[in-house]
Parts: C-alpha cells; sequence; structure tokens
C-alpha cells in the first residue's frame, strides 16, 4: 500500500505546475550520504553505480540516467536494502519528490535531437510479408528472403534500425529473392488445365522401409508410424513417391485420401509407446519437395496445409483443399504418434522373433514381425486422389496487382510501373524517381529483352531500390519531428501487421485524417481484427519474451520425451500468443500477464499441465483451478526458454523476471567472477551454491535481487512441467526475500508480490511496445511521455487495448 502511495504521489507530480515543480527544496546530499553512498559513494560502488558524485541541476543524460535509477529503486522499495538504515516515510517521500523535479527540470531544458528512428530498413519477416501482401501471393511454401543472414537483435528486438545493417551480401541476395518474387507473381503465364492424379496400390514406402512394408502388408498401404519430429526419421512422413514431383503450377489443389486408423489402443506399456490412447489419431498434410532434401525427412517447409481426425479400424474418405506451389508434393504424418518408430520396432521385432525360437536369417526381419503381429499404432492410406490446380479467378492476383484488369502492351510499362511503385514504396512517387526505373527497362529492352522480360527487369529493381527496402519516416514539414500522414499510416501498419498498409489505411492518410483520435482508434480497432493482426502478437511475443529462441537450446530427448512426442514447440507458443491476444481483444487488464485465473490450451498441452479433462485438437480458453499455471510465469514457453534444456538456474530465470517483466536488467558480472564461483564444493542443491557465490562481495549486490524470483520457478522443469523434487528427490525450496524485506513462499506468493509492483510492470510494457512500434530504443529523454502513459494506464485500469491505443496517440510512436 506504501508502496502504492508513493507512485501516485511521482505520478501527480509530473502534472504540476513548472514553478511549483522548481520550488521544492531538500537536503539531497544529506539523504544522499546517510542512506546511499555507503554503498554507493568513493570506497564501494555495488552494482556499478555511485551516488556521491551526482550534482544537481541534472546536466547531461547520464546523471540522468543514474537519479532516475534511483528514483526506481526508491519507489520500488528495493532500496536502501532492508539490512540498512532505513528512511522514514517522509523522508523517503521527500527524497523521490527532489530527484523526480530535477529530472522534470532537465527535461524541459532539453532540446535533444536524440530519440529519433534511425532509418531502417525491413527485416525478414517484415520483408516477407510485405512481399506477401504486395502481390498478394501464398507464402506458405515460398520465402525468397530464407538465405537473407540472421537480422541482429538488441534485447530480442528484431526491428531495431541501428541494428539492420545492409551489407553487400545482403543486396546480392535482395536481388536474387526480387528476381524469385517477381518469376512466381507472373507465373503460370496461361492457365493450366485441370489434371486429376489417383494412387493406389502397390504403394512405394521410402527406401529405409519398403522390404518390411512389401514382406509385411504386400504394399498395399501408404503407412506413417511416427510425429514428423523423431530423432531417427523412421516413417514419421508418408511421401507418395510417385508424385514425387510434385504439383505442375502453383495453385490450390484438391486432395482426397481414403484412411483408416491402426492400434490406437495398443497393448505395450506407456513409457514404451508414448500417445495417448484416448485422444483420436490427427495426420497431418505437409508439403515437401524433393529439391529441398529426402521427402522422408523435416524440409525447411513445414506447414500444416490440414489436420485430419483419423477413425480406428474403418477406412475412411476424407477431402481437403489445400494450397501446393509448383514441385511441391502432399506428405502424411502422424502429427501425435510416437516419437522414435525406430527403435520401437526393432525391440518389439526382436522380442516377438526370441519368444518364437526364431533367428533373424535376413536384415529386416524383425521389423516384418512387428509390422506384421506387433500392433504398433499407425496410419494406413489405401487410396489418394488429387485433383488441380483450382483458380478462383484468372488471371490470378499476383499478376492482376501488377498489370490490373487490361492485357499487357508495351505502351502501358510507364502506367504499370509508376502505379506500381507507389504502391511497393508504400508513398507517392515524383517523375524522377519513374524514369530512374523507366531507364532500367529501356536499357533491358536495348540488350534484346522482350518489352514484357524488359517490365520484369524492371519490377525487379523497384524491389531492390530504398524506396521499397527501408521504411519511410519522413517529418510532416521541415525542421520537425512529428511523422507524416503517411509515414505514421506506415509505422502503424508495421507495428500491427509487419507489413504494408492497406487501401483503407492509405486512404485515411491521403485524407489527412488518420491522426484524428477518433478515426486513428477505428483505425486501429480493423486492423487488430484482420487475420494479420496475427504478426503483431506473434512478433511482440518473440521480441518481449525472447519466444524466438524457443528451441534454440534443444531439450535433452530422453528426459524431456513430451516435448518431441507431444510436439510442444508449437503449442507453447500458440498458448502465450492466444493469451495476449486475448488480453487485447476483451481488453482486459495488462496485469494479467503477471497472474490470471484462465490460459489457452488444448488437449494436448491440457493433459501436459495435467488438466486430464481436455479434449480437442483446438485450443479454447480455459479456467484455471491450479495457481501454479497463471499469468506469464506458468507458461511453458518462458519456462522453457528460460532453461537450457537440460537444467534450470534461478539466476537465469531471475535475470528474465528483471528484464522483461520490470526493466531492471541487472549489471554484468564482473570480469574476474567466474558465473558460478566461488569454491561450491560439498554444496548439495543450486539454492546452497548460490548462497556461497553470495559470499563475494563482488557477486551479492546482483544475487539477492536476480536469486529470489529465479528460486521460485525452480518449482518448473526445463520444459515447464511442475515438479516438487529435484531428480535425486531433493526437495524443491521455492522460498524467497526480496532486498526489500518482502517474503514469499512459493510462485504463487511470488506472483502476489510482483503484481504490488503494477506500475513499473506497466512501464516496462509501455517501453516494449514502444521499442517494437517505433524500430528505436527508448532513450532517457522518453521518460516524462512514459510516465504520462504510465498514468494513463492507471487511470484505465491498466486495460491492454486502451494501452496499446495510448501508445499509439503518444508523441513518441507519432514522432520520427
Amino acid at each position: 500500500m506504501i508502496r502504492t502511495s508513493l507512485a501516485a504521489i511521482l505520478l501527480s507530480v509530473a502534472t504540476l505546475p513548472a514553478d511549483k515543480i522548481l520550488a521544492v527544496d531538500f537536503d539531497s546530499k544529506q539523504a544522499f550520504a546517510t542512506y546511499c553512498t555507503g554503498c554507493h559513494g568513493a570506497e564501494e560502488q555495488k552494482g556499478e553505480r555511485r551516488f556521491d558524485q551526482l550534482r544537481f541541476p541534472i546536466v547531461d543524460n547520464d546523471t540522468l540516467v543514474e537519479t532516475q535509477d534511483a528514483i526506481d529503486q526508491l519507489v520500488l522499495g528495493d532500496m536502501p536494502p532492508d539490512d540498512s538504515d532505513q528512511p522514514d516515510e517522509n523522508t523517503r517521500q521527500k527524497l523521490i519528490e527532489y530527484l523526480r523535479t530535477q529530472t522534470e527540470q532537465y527535461h524541459q531544458s532539453q532540446t535533444t535531437t536524440g530519440g529519433e528512428t534511425v532509418l531502417r530498413r525491413l527485416n525478414r519477416r517484415e520483408y516477407l510479408n510485405t512481399v506477401r501482401d504486395l502481390f498478394q501471393l501464398n507464402t506458405q511454401m515460398f520465402d525468397p528472403s530464407r538465405n537473407f543472414p540472421q537480422d541482429d537483435l538488441i534485447d530480442h528486438f528484431d526491428n531495431v534500425g541501428n541494428r539492420l545493417a545492409t551489407t553487400g551480401f545482403l543486396l546480392e541476395q535482395h536481388l536474387i529473392a526480387a528476381d524469385q518474387v517477381i518469376e512466381k507473381a507472373f507465373a503460370p503465364e496461361t492457365k493450366p488445365v485441370i489434371q486429376h492424379w489417383h494412387f493406389k496400390a502397390p504403394f512405394i514406402q521410402q527406401q529405409e522401409l519398403e522390404y518390411a512394408h512389401r514382406e509385411a502388408f504386400d504394399s498395399k498401404y501408404l503407412c506413417v508410424h511416427e510425429t514428423n519430429n523423431s530423432e531417427n526419421h523412421w516413417g514419421e512422413y508418408a511421401p507418395i513417391l510417385k508424385f514425387r514431383d510434385g504439383a505442375p503450377h502453383h495453385g490450390r489443389y484438391e486432395i482426397q485420401v481414403l484412411v483408416e486408423g491402426q492400434n490406437r489402443d495398443h497393448p505395450h506399456p506407456s513409457h514404451q509407446v508414448d500417445i495417448d490412447k484416448d485422444e483420436p489419431m490427427l495426420m497431418g498434410i505437409i508439403p515437401g519437395n524433393p529439391n529441398l532434401g529426402k521427402l522422408s525427412d523435416p524440409q525447411p517447409f513445414e506447414t500444416r496445409l490440414a489436420v485430419i481426425e483419423v477413425p480406428d479400424g474403418k477406412p475412411q474418405w476424407f477431402t481437403r483443399t489445400i494450397w501446393l506451389d509448383q514441385g511441391f508434393s502432399p506428405r502424411f504424418t502422424y502429427l501425435n504418434g510416437p516419437s522414435n518408430a525406430r527403435n520401437l520396432q526393432s525391440r518389439i521385432g526382436l522380442k516377438m522373433l526370441k519368444e518364437q525360437g526364431r533367428k533373424m536369417e535376413r536384415f529386416g526381419e524383425h521389423y516384418v514381425q512387428a509390422l506384421k503381429e506387433g500392433k504398433l499404432p499407425h496410419l494406413r492410406i489405401h487410396e489418394i486422389k488429387i485433383k488441380g490446380p483450382i483458380y478462383d479467378a484468372w488471371p490470378p492476383p499476383s499478376r492482376q496487382t501488377i498489370l490490373g484488369e487490361q492485357a499487357f502492351t508495351r505502351d502501358r510499362i510507364e502506367e504499370i510501373v509508376t502505379r506500381f511503385m507507389a504502391k511497393a514504396y508504400r508513398r507517392d512517387v515524383a517523375p524522377a524517381e519513374v524514369d530512374q526505373m523507366l531507364s532500367v527497362a529501356r536499357r533491358s529492352e536495348a540488350a534484346g529483352r522482350t518489352a514484357y522480360e524488359s517490365l520484369k527487369d524492371t519490377l525487379t529493381a523497384v524491389l531492390c531500390a530504398p524506396g521499397f527496402l527501408y521504411l519511410d519516416e519522413k517529418p510532416d514539414a521541415p525542421n520537425s519531428t512529428k511523422l507524416s500522414d503517411v509515414a505514421l499510416a506506415n509505422r502503424l501498419s508495421y507495428f500491427l501487421w509487419s507489413s504494408m498498409p492497406d487501401d483503407a489505411l492509405v486512404v485515411a492518410a491521403s485524407e489527412g485524417s488518420i491522426r484524428a483520435p477518433k478515426r486513428l482508434r477505428s483505425e486501429v480497432d480493423r486492423m487488430l481484427q484482420d487475420p494479420k493482426a496475427s504478426e503483431f502478437y506473434a512478433g511482440f511475443c518473440d521480441s518481449w519474451l525472447g519466444l524466438r529462441e524457443l528451441g534454440g537450446m534443444p531439450p535433452d530427448r530422453n528426459e524431456f520425451s513430451p516435448y518431441y512426442s507431444k510436439d510442444l514447440r508449437p503449442l507453447m507458443l500458440q498458448e502465450t500468443r492466444l493469451f495476449l491476444r486475448h488480453l487485447v481483444e476483451e481488453n482486459l487488464s495488462l496485469l494479467n500477464c503477471l497472474d490470471s485465473d484462465f490460459t489457452f490450451v488444448n488437449r494436448t498441452l491440457g493433459r501436459f499441465y495435467g488438466m486430464p479433462d481436455m479434449k480437442g485438437y483446438t485450443f479454447r480458453k480455459v479456467t484455471l483451478h491450479n495457481k501454479h499455471r497463471g499469468g506469464l510465469l506458468g507458461h511453458a514457453s518462458v519456462l522453457t526458454v528460460t532453461a537450457n534444456g537440460i537444467e534450470t538456474s534461478p539466476v537465469t530465470r531471475g535475470v528474465w523476471v528483471l528484464e522483461n517483466l520490470f526493466g531492471t536488467p541487472p549489471s554484468p558480472p564482473p570480469d574476474n567472477v567466474e558465473p558460478l564461483d566461488p569454491d561450491t564444493r560439498g554444496t548439495k542443491t543450486i539454492r546452497e551454491q548460490l548462497a556461497k557465490h553470495r559470499n563475494v562481495p563482488a557477486c551479492n549486490e546482483c544475487h539477492r535481487r536476480i536469486d529470489p524470483p529465479g528460486f521460485a520457478l525452480e518449482s518448473y522443469d526445463p520444459i515447464g512441467r511442475w515438479r516438487t523434487h529435484y531428480a535425486k528427490n531433493q526437495k524443491i525450496d521455492a522460498s524467497g526475500q526480496f532486498v526489500n524485506g518482502d517474503k514469499f513462499e512459493d510462485i504463487v506468493e511470488l506472483k502476489q508480490l510482483l503484481l504490488a509492483r503494477e506500475d513499473q510492470f506497466t512501464r516496462t510494457e509501455i517501453e516494449k511496445l514502444l521499442v517494437y512500434g517505433t524500430g528505436r530504443q527508448i532513450e532517457a529523454t522518453d521518460r516524462p511521455e512514459i510516465d504520462r502513459l504510465v498514468s494513463e494506464a492507471k487511470k484505465n485500469e491498466y486495460r491492454f487495448r486502451d494501452t496499446l491505443q495510448s501508445v499509439i496517440e503518444s508523441s513518441i510512436f507519432q514522432s520520427r
């Protein structure tokens, strides 16, 4: 309650008139000498902070940052620490108010040119999304950016302008990618004739399975034996080898499959055959291309084109219409099947041969035996029919967006290029810019290319030009920092869609009405209802929470097999994205991120969490009766990305909490201190090791802040399962104590303490949204506007959609 009151005082100070602010009188030197400089002075600088050299009024940004840090620690109650002399509440409030006065005075005196977004190019995902929308292409099997170098990250963000370097190699890749895009956009040249294919016995299985299937099933079926993320790739995909060249043209294809499930209710122990008997067998259709690798192995494009619940024991026809790029064919996989069919078949087959008193006369007989009589779960496909390509309209949308409704003629080149450039550049184009591109067409024709080919060359050049590759963020007037209406439309579109503005947003900008609060709110509401808004939830979760790295340190397959057998990675990501989407769409409090009584799961993830009654492949909102799972700290995505795949670390998870939830990352450890040193011989648990570690003065200052939240999160293993003991039956102690003396016994009590820091969390959330939205890092000079946004969020009871709207309306978002 005291901290809440202090926060209210701080926020009220920000709205005082200047003459009132500057009239605050307080002996800051005495207060700092009494309560601060003992730990942050000439003799000792804990956390690499030194407050005895602070001079007021503030004259530089370094002092501003140090002062603001002191304010934040005082408001949170983390400083002075509970084992030091404490100021009475009146003194604490006066010190906070005095320091806040100094920061406000400095902000008012500044005419900084800082805080501007560096000219930034499209990152990889923005490039792909923009190409998709510019040409209305299906990109499920097409990624021209696949060979681009990885975008540099800063604090997990992949769209910060000063990190998006453009190298000679990247320019070469842009040229290759542009050529691929244009060729795909124009293909096919003439409308293809619909073709029909019919595949039935005898089926050819991939090489490693062919002998066993021929002997066991007389090649009557195309079989799938395991999930598509297995370790040995032994029957995880069933490709149609007689259709290995794939679709002859890009387009939609109707797939009919006669399929049945076998042995879902098998007789084997669950630890050997790791499937859920109560769950229907799920068959996925995934694209494959022989030019990208073996059709029976994982490939770069693992899009689930369709998912089918397969009945047991009786073949049934299913029809799905899917998109296939030229050269791709459908592959079938058993989505919720076993994860190691090779070892499973080998072990059971050898056991059966031994029980029959037989010796293996030819290698592979044990696989034959397992398939014939082992009663192992698998999918059997009896027939496949394919029809296509099917087009709803002709010419296809990708060509119409370039050529319009008229046929191409040479005298239309200037008109086509002008219109296309304006759309690709996302702004009006000058005649000189158009003429520069038309010179490409002239040179191309002079070199012997046809007019049609020269148009393609010109459009390729447009996709390599700065006008396309860089975001237009011009001001609305000379010497202004406010974005123009067109630039604001672009920023808003790349914030919520990670792609170019649509026609409605372009109209709002051209009319000059996009900045009007009512119109802006209407546009934001519309954009959030669009399917493209899924890019915001994916991109922001990846950047804010670091989920882009999920799976970067793969969990051990033996110790954490459900991560693979249940294909948990996409399910983990889906939960967190749906959770964030729900907070925004329903305008719920963003404090639900710290604790909530609901989440989103499907049957597989729900049972992983210990919810035995969950049913269905589709995710749905569920009420949590177990308080361990509420909020982001209960999400398996967060808990997995903060582990190393083998073990957990309170330090890693503690740093994650400080950095991502409260915006207070600890200082880097001193150069002369090892990651977990000093001598930890004789310790039994990680808690004991860290206790010894904290005995080193250089380590103690940071670890007393880092370790407590990390201890509470030890109740989750490296893939987010709840646990009460470590592997050697050592009981987990999830209790801890913050620097300010607040204590907790477990994760449930920790979350209650975190909720008391609502303003600090809100500030961090707003800053993360602004970094993601503007493509630049937050600076000290942004503090007054962020303070205002935090105050506004508090007045609005921290409702997420309102906060998001306030961020978009802020001067930071709408400025260069």
